[in-house]
């Protein structure tokens, strides 16, 4: 598990973190997100010991982050950070090599990977000959070659097609799997709410909110019903204790004061004999985001 507790991070007068904590679990794909100047990359350059915290620590289960535990994480900043005119798969055997993999093992494991990421055919092409997605995929790899113990990814999915976010969802999962903490940092709230099983929500340098998705639907989210009819469903406005937010035809949104109002509507409605659905509204990422940060 990887902890970090109480950090605080100040750029002359600005305080860019203020008392942020959270944890990232061993096995789980942790969705990091708030708007720009948030407060996200600081974090993670933080815990990756390219920025030293004002104040807090970082751990890794239970203990201090040390140099020799940080050799063993993998890290993809939002900034390219590879080397332009080196080829493809040439740069990511080095980068493997340099975490002390043997010169065979690292080529096996960097095409592997390369090819999984969909860059089979461009292994001998320059960085720089590659589009930006596949600059971001090669990118990816870099951080993933040497099967790191931690992963932290900020914007992973940025410039990516839909297909190539499913491709790297897979990878990202996979790492988890194994039992790595993953941490990504995205502004495609959607993705994260796909993708991850646990969320941190960062606003102003605060934690605002952190946990899992069902956790924080269940905090934040409204508890709002929708009803499908195959007649006119007006008649949910005069039920006691119902608040219709939205109605078209025989579509309704509603509020239910108490488990008996919204029983009432069900009842009502299985009595006339026009159900075709009857749901608890999902609460979206992005209206727990809006929630939290206002």
């Amino acid at each position: 598990m990887l902890e970090l507790d109480h950090l605080t991070k100040r750029y002359g007068d600005r305080l860019a973190l203020d008392d942020v904590s959270f944890t990232v679990g061993d096995g789980r794909l942790t969705g990091f997100v708030g708007g720009n100047g948030a407060g996200k990359t600081t974090t993670m350059r933080i815990a990756l010991g390219v920025l030293a915290a004002d104040g807090g620590t970082v751990s890794i289960d239970g203990s201090p982050v040390t140099t020799a535990d940080r050799r063993r994480f993998g890290y993809m900043p939002e900034e390219r950070g590879l080397y332009p005119k080196m080829k493809v798969l040439e740069q990511t055997v080095y980068l493997a090599r340099l975490h002390g993999w043997t010169a065979a093992a690292a080529r096996r494991n960097a095409t592997e990977l390369l090819e999984r990421l969909g860059l089979g055919e461009r292994l001998n092409d320059t960085v720089e000959s590659l589009s930006l997605g596949n600059q971001q995929r090669a990118q990816i790899a870099a951080a993933l070659v040497h099967k790191p113990e931690v992963l932290v990814l900020d914007e992973p999915f940025s410039g990516l097609d839909p297909m190539a976010v499913d491709v790297v969802q897979s990878v990202l999962a996979d790492a988890a799997a194994g039992g790595a903490p993953v941490l990504f940092s995205s502004h495609q709230l959607d993705v994260v709410e796909r993708i991850c099983d646990d969320l941190v929500i960062i606003a102003g340098g605060q934690i605002r909110a952190a946990g899992s998705r069902e956790a924080l639907r269940a905090e934040h989210g409204t508890d709002r019903w929708e009803l499908l009819t195959s007649g006119d469903a007006g008649w949910v406005r005069s039920i006691p204790g119902i608040e219709v937010v939205s109605f078209d035809g025989g579509w309704a949104l509603f509020e239910a004061e108490t488990d008996a109002s919204r029983r009432a509507v069900l009842e009502e409605a299985v009595s006339r004999g026009d159900v075709v659905s009857f749901t608890r509204e999902q609460t979206t990422l992005a209206q727990i985001f809006k929630e939290v940060v206002r």
